[in-house]
């Protein structure tokens, strides 16, 4: 989703998902809040799993016809399947606004954690 840029408004400085950060504002469609004295928060419901991948399956399958013992040993192989979202939530005196982004990886979660933690420094008044 993009927002309109006027020439009153600064470019923003990080963006997590709907919500634009400047040094000076926080641009939602809920509307524009004060960066200064912001709450941020950040709930993470993902959850990664381990589980045995199809191309391992059918490889098991196919290869037992062939090398009966030794194509088992392609059940041995692990993915990590992460799935869920990620709700990110800024509290301001004068509103509040909540955005859920959906994370396939924990690379996502981190990355959204990370943009987060800026967004919590420029509220501080650390910029």
């Amino acid at each position: 989703m993009s927002f309109p840029m006027g020439p009153s408004v600064a470019p923003p400085l990080v963006v997590i998902n709907d919500i634009q950060v400047t040094q000076t504002q926080i641009i939602t469609p809920a509307g524009i809040f004060p960066v200064q004295g912001a709450q941020w928060s950040l709930q993470d419901t993902t959850y990664t799993k381990q589980e045995i991948p199809q191309w391992a399956i059918i490889c098991a399958i196919l290869g037992f016809f062939l090398v009966c013992a030794l194509s088992l040993l392609f059940l041995l192989a692990k993915e990590e399947r992460t799935t869920g979202s990620v709700q990110v939530t800024v509290n301001t005196a004068a509103g509040s606004y909540t955005t859920m982004i959906p994370a396939g990886s924990r690379a996502v979660v981190m990355d959204l954690t990370n943009r987060v933690n800026y967004a919590r420094t420029l509220s501080a008044g650390a910029y």
